[in-house]
Order: C-alpha cells, then sequence, then structure tokens
C-alpha cells in the first residue's frame, strides 16, 4: 500500500469518528497524474447527491499539461465508488448536526487507486491550541533526551 496524499489538515481541523475506504472514478490521464503524486486533497470534502457520493475540491493537475484537451476540468466532481450498505448509513451521518465527510488519503491497494475519508465532527479553536501546545512539549522534551544521551 503506497501513500500518494495526504490531508494533514483534516487531521488538525476534525475529530475523525469514523474512517471508510472507496474507489474513485478516473480517466487515464488522471490515473497517471495521481501515482506521480499530482493531487492536493487541501479543502476538498465529501458529499451525497441522490444515492451517489463524489470527491468534490481535489484537484489533480493533467498528466501532459502540453497534450490535454481543452475540456479537462483538474477540480471536477469525481464519482466514488461504495456499496449501497455503506451509502445509506453515510447519508443518515452525514444529517445530523456537525458531521461531515472529509477525505484523509490517496493510496494505492492492488493496483486500484483508493481514497480514505472519515466522518468528521469540527474541532473548536481550543482543542486545536491544546494539540498544538502538546506537540511543542514532545518536541522540548525529545530535544532534553537527545542532548543529554
Amino acid at each position: 500500500m503506497k501513500v500518494l496524499a495526504n490531508n494533514k489538515k483534516a487531521v488538525f481541523d476534525y475529530e475523525i469518528l469514523e474512517k471508510f475506504e472507496a474507489g474513485i472514478v478516473l480517466n487515464g490521464q488522471e490515473v497517471k497524474s495521481i501515482r506521480n503524486g499530482n493531487i492536493s486533497l487541501k479543502g476538498s470534502y465529501v458529499i451525497i447527491r441522490g444515492e451517489e457520493p463524489y470527491l468534490v475540491g481535489s484537484n489533480i493537475p493533467p498528466y501532459q499539461p502540453k497534450n490535454t484537451s481543452s475540456e479537462y476540468d483538474p477540480e471536477r466532481m469525481r464519482k466514488l465508488l461504495l456499496n449501497k450498505k455503506e451509502i445509506s448509513y453515510l447519508i443518515g451521518k452525514t444529517r445530523e448536526r456537525g458531521l461531515t465527510l472529509v477525505p484523509l488519503k490517496v493510496y494505492t491497494k492492488y493496483a486500484r487507486i483508493k481514497l480514505e475519508f472519515g466522518i468528521g465532527k469540527g474541532k473548536k479553536k481550543i482543542d486545536k491550541r491544546e494539540v498544538i501546545k502538546k506537540r511543542d512539549i514532545d518536541r522540548d522534551i525529545k530535544r532534553e533526551i537527545n542532548t543529554r544521551g
């Protein structure tokens, strides 16, 4: 399993309650571009329209910019492949107040490109500050241990 893109900001901004794995419907040049690591999940999210989930806001630049059709949209909505049971479960969860579907990472699994997304609940500013404080304290402790050892 090779991780092609991470969404670090999502883990910082949201408390992830559950994680799901979905396939992504892509065209050929998008697959090549993603395998080269050219995908951005920053600011993207998952929505469900009707009975179909979509990835919105992700940016996949063209594999060969000079050899791309003029109709190619790098930020188009991309359909996600999930079971009907999972989709109905997610529909129920997204109707709850304060829950959203946040993409976490894109990776390969058995030569397929998969998206891991989670049901997230937004963190308050105070929670984010606590995470930053804890990170700084851990860094200082490691620094002290390394200088003494």
